[in-house]
């Protein structure tokens, strides 16, 4: 839930944010259904990252084959 203020905006949940793909300077779409709901969408039509895809990268440098095998057998 999310209350319209005297200007008429409204805060989107980050939820909503985080699943659409929706950051800073996005464009988004209202439109109304056939039963009179209205739905927001992004209106570049993009796809938001997956899950897994917003994570590719962030781990760092890492171990190489022979550091994580020491580390396996206590040789460290």
């Amino acid at each position: 839930m999310t209350t319209v203020t005297s200007k008429g905006q409204v805060t989107i949940p980050k939820a909503v944010r985080d699943l659409l793909g929706i950051v800073p300077g996005s464009k988004v779409e209202f439109r109304r259904t056939e039963d009179g709901s209205v739905v927001l969408t992004r209106a570049d039509d993009k796809k938001p990252a997956g899950r897994f895809q917003r994570l590719r990268g962030h781990a760092g440098q890492g171990l190489d084959t022979d550091a994580i095998m020491a580390l396996t057998r206590g040789d460290v």
